[in-house]
């Protein structure tokens, strides 16, 4: 008997390692394209202007290997572990918003209130990291 269960075992492992060899991790960094709205406020509370713009970024997309192995230890039987795309590291860039209104809907022309500068961040390097909480 368990010599039974120890080649049923083995032929499940076997079918997991060439399911998983099937399975290429593509994860990357990409450019993306997101608008952008900040709203600016006075010392007093009151809505100054609000800038917004189209801002080229990058992301992290893809997918990534997983794996599920018997487990005599987990009450289900298996342990899964997962791996997810994201950033290794994040950078600090500053984008400007060109598009900026004043409180009542009109467009700033004068060039000190005309664009904002704010800062974002993005990944700097895409790779498949153990899925959880950060």
């Amino acid at each position: 008997m368990r010599l039974i269960v120890s080649l049923l075992i083995a032929m499940f492992l076997k079918k997991i390692v060439l399911a998983n060899a099937l399975v290429n991790e593509n994860c990357e960094k990409l450019d993306s394209e997101i608008r952008i709205t900040k709203d600016e406020y006075s010392e007093t509370g009151k809505l100054f202007r609000t800038c917004s713009d189209e801002i080229q970024v990058s992301k992290c997309e893809g997918y990534c290997d997983s794996q599920v192995q018997p487990s005599i230890v987990t009450s289900t039987g298996f342990t899964k572990e997962c791996s997810c795309c994201r950033e290794e590291f994040l950078e600090e860039r500053t984008v400007y918003l060109n598009n900026c209104y004043d409180s009542n809907g009109k467009q700033f022309s004068l060039l000190d209130n005309s664009n904002m500068a704010i800062k974002i961040r993005e990944p700097t390097n895409c790779k498949c990291i153990k899925c959880g909480f950060l």
